[in-house]
């Protein structure tokens, strides 16, 4: 799968990915600007909100060294929306076999996500060697993680939910994590108050700590 490991290559060379939820389109440019300043490329828009697949549009049209995709795809519309916004990558938070052809019929990297050590095998067995692990804290965190690299050597997973700027680095430091990603990055209540310095400065931060690894 050519797309996948496309997309392996980017997450383990940037390793942070910014989860962002954007209300106003307006917003999406600042956003990235912020984002781009403190050293973070990779920013997955999450397709909950009306404004989402407008924010992926102006990010592609107007940052194009920016890494742009569309999370939360729960079904073939999702995809569809991702592909025809110009997104680069879909995520979802789990795995089936409809969603495993929606991705390939929209001819897109895609991110999925599992929790469980079935999840991991149904997954594999469709030819996917890189996964999200969702919701990575409550699913067991590093713990997990770690007991799944004996098992599942050739499978390497880019952990969200629960990862903040505090457990980072226990996540990055694990051999089968390439990058992990994070709603802490973009907080909501710092995109409404347009608090774009703060946001440049937990990605700088962010991206000191992977560095540190």
């Amino acid at each position: 799968m050519s797309e996948q490991r496309a997309l392996t290559d980017i997450f383990e060379t940037q390793r942070i990915v910014a989860v962002a939820t954007i209300e106003r389109a307006a917003d999406a440019l600042p956003l990235a600007d912020a984002l781009f300043a403190g050293g973070v490329r990779v920013i997955e828009v999450t397709l909950r909100t009306a404004a989402a697949c407008a924010a992926i549009e102006r990010i592609r049209s107007a940052r194009p060294d920016a890494i742009v995709g569309a999370g939360t795809a729960r079904d073939a519309r999702g995809f569809r929306a991702a592909r025809d916004a110009g997104a680069q990558f879909v995520v979802s938070p789990g795995f089936t076999p409809a969603l495993h052809e929606a991705a390939g019929a929209a001819a897109l990297p895609w991110l999925p996500g599992v929790a469980t050590a079935s999840e991991i095998l149904l997954a594999h067995e469709a030819g996917h060697a890189l996964l999200k692990f969702f919701p990575a804290e409550a699913a067991g965190g590093t713990r997990a993680l770690s007991a799944f690299a004996s098992v599942f050597p050739e499978v390497v997973f880019c952990p969200t939910g629960g990862v903040t700027a505090e457990n980072v680095r226990s996540y990055l430091e694990l051999p089968n994590v390439v990058c992990v990603g994070g709603t802490w990055l973009a907080p909501p209540a710092l995109m409404a108050a347009e608090q774009w310095a703060k946001i440049q400065e937990l990605a700088a931060r962010a991206v000191e700590l992977a560095r540190a690894n």
